[in-house]
């Protein structure tokens, strides 16, 4: 029988694709998980509509995603931190401090999508990446202050 994935699953094919598998796998594996459906017209229409909403939910992320780009492309976030004489960080400044940060100038942020190499460990302004959504990324600059 033919049907049409909802899903990717592994070893038949990927979302969209119109593949034959026998009833039985179709009816006590794919059915149940909602990962397939028969290929009648109706069914595929339903699956044009539901890709379709699913590409203007994507292009709306990426928009928000751009316009959150824009909005702090110039921001300037502060952290304090308790240093020594010589400029260096007792411990250092990693993703988490940053997102506290950001997140008290009203930037929420998860610390998993600011990209740092390694921690801030010195006194003084950083420039630090954020991943915003996997096509859009954004620069701040983070300026480590004596607490």
């Amino acid at each position: 029988m033919e049907v049409i994935l909802f899903a990717d699953v592994k070893g038949l094919g990927r979302q969209g694709d119109r593949v034959k598998v026998s009833e039985g796998y179709f009816r006590n594996f794919l059915k149940p998980r909602g990962l397939a459906d028969e290929a009648t017209p109706a069914n595929i229409k339903r699956f044009e509509k539901m890709k379709q909403k699913q590409l203007e939910l994507a292009a709306q992320k990426v928009a928000e995603a751009r316009d959150l780009a824009k909005r702090i492309q110039d921001l300037v976030v502060t952290v304090k931190a308790k240093a020594g004489e010589s400029e260096k960080l007792f411990g250092s400044v990693g993703p988490a401090d940053i997102a506290e940060a950001l997140k008290a100038q009203g930037y929420l942020i998860d610390k998993k999508n600011i990209e740092l190499d390694e921690p801030i460990k010195k006194l003084g302004p950083h420039e630090i990446a954020l991943r915003l959504h996997p096509e859009v990324r954004a620069k701040v600059k983070v300026v480590v202050e004596r607490a």
